[in-house]
């Protein structure tokens, strides 16, 4: 925002008035009006310093409002700390809705430029944040995104029949969660190495960027561990609320262990169908699936057992997860999921970054991407955060870090490692 010209002076009380109320303004003020911008836990005394303005997209409402929501409280207690603690970085985050739909996300995207934001941390689930990353790409603003896993996102995809590169990499694009086909064969992996189950049915989504992609990668996966899959079925977003061919499939073809690598909301129906016809396979899900415990009027008992693969667990007993998780619980009343915490690394991974490129609040977006990519590539960045210890980002923009084996019992995650 320009500084206001001082105009002739008047008398001296005048004067002080003036400068009293200008001390009390936020140079980023401007967010306020494009909603969802951070204020609350900052210093009084840095409300002043001009920030960073990182933006985002993410369902907060709707049927994935559990994954924006949690990014997006995630964030924001990292923001804070930030803030609170002063410094040469601090920010002035804005989240938008985009209601899990890309149409939507790329009118929030176009919301957060009108803002002027120089910082992106994309769109919280795969499909939105594919349109929102061709935008940034465009744009030359960098993305981070906490937990959008699509290869699409970063682009850069090789066809493995042709060998020919299928989407050109986008160089400004990074990712805190796993990619898609890191989920799919650290599972396929996962289920061998524990000898989880003998029989796999696989129930996906065929109309899902997320859901493809990780089966693709599981089958790969599978048949060279030679693992035997005796059901795959599909559904899609019109189809959503009957599993009982795909199930009485999988029961039929007698499989013990089911693979999810699909979201919560329909995961609770197949929970629930499978109950209701006597089938009592094990479940096997994906980063997905975490949040189901805090879905609006779902029976946690149905997911008894359910295991999963996530980078976070709230029951650690370490300083960072228990003041983070502490936090969490009392500013939103919930224990955060594996989202709310890629969220919150997100940020300390900017800040990492910014501090080690000697970024300044005067740069354009532009500038900033040209100055971040070289550093989140570097072969001497990385951060520790709640997701993972001296994570690293290759030139893909995949991070590196290790997934843990999660089930659900009495209604809580509990280790499997």
């Amino acid at each position: 925002m320009k500084k206001s010209r001082v105009l002739s002076l008047v008398t001296a009380g005048v004067l002080c008035l003036s400068l009293l109320a200008g001390c009390g303004s936020n140079s980023s003020s401007g967010s306020s009006s494009a909603g969802n911008a951070s204020s609350a836990g900052e210093a009084g005394s840095q409300s002043n310093v001009v920030k960073f303005k990182l933006g985002g997209t993410g369902p907060l409402t709707g049927d994935a409002a559990i994954y924006g929501n949690a990014a997006k409280n995630g964030a924001q207690i990292a923001v804070d700390e930030i803030n609170a603690a002063g410094g040469s970085v601090q920010f002035d985050l804005n989240y938008q809705d985009d209601e899990n739909d890309a149409e939507k996300a790329l009118n929030a995207y176009n919301a957060l430029k009108d803002w002027d934001m120089q910082l992106f941390l994309g769109s919280v689930t795969s499909t939105p944040c594919i349109a929102t990353s061709a935008e940034a790409n465009t744009d030359r603003i960098f993305l981070l995104t906490p937990s959008a896993s699509s290869t699409d996102v970063l682009g850069g995809v090789t066809d493995p029949v042709t060998g020919l590169l299928s989407i050109q990499r986008k160089d400004n694009a990074f990712q805190m969660c796993f990619m898609d086909p890191n989920q799919g064969s650290a599972s396929a992996q996962y289920i061998f190495d524990k000898k989880l189950g003998t029989k796999i049915a696989v129930i996906y989504k065929n109309d899902d960027a997320y859901s493809m992609g990780i089966y693709n990668s599981f089958k790969v996966k599978a048949e060279e561990l030679d693992l035997n899959i005796v059901s795959a079925t599909t559904f899609t977003s019109s189809s959503q609320n009957d599993f009982s061919v795909q199930l009485t499939e999988a029961k039929n073809a007698g499989a013990d262990i089911v693979f999810l690598p699909i979201y919560y909301t329909p995961a609770s129906l197949i929970f629930s169908q499978a109950k209701s016809m006597n089938y009592s396979p094990e479940f096997f899900g994906v980063d997905g699936m975490d949040g189901i415990l805090t879905m609006d009027g779902f029976d946690t008992s149905l997911a008894e057992g359910v295991m999963l693969l996530t980078p976070f667990n709230a029951d650690s007993t370490d300083e960072a997860t228990k003041s983070f998780v502490e936090k969490y619980k009392e500013q939103f009343g919930e224990v955060p999921n594996q989202f709310a915490a890629d969220g919150y690394d997100c940020v300390y991974a900017y800040k990492a970054a910014l501090e080690k490129a000697g970024a300044t609040t005067e740069m354009t977006a532009e500038e900033l991407c040209e100055a971040l990519i070289p550093v989140f590539t570097g072969s001497d960045f990385s951060v520790n955060g709640l997701t993972g210890e001296n994570m690293s980002w290759d030139a893909t923009g995949a991070v590196t870090k290790s997934p843990k084996g999660m089930v659900i019992q009495d209604g809580t995650y509990v280790g499997m490692d």
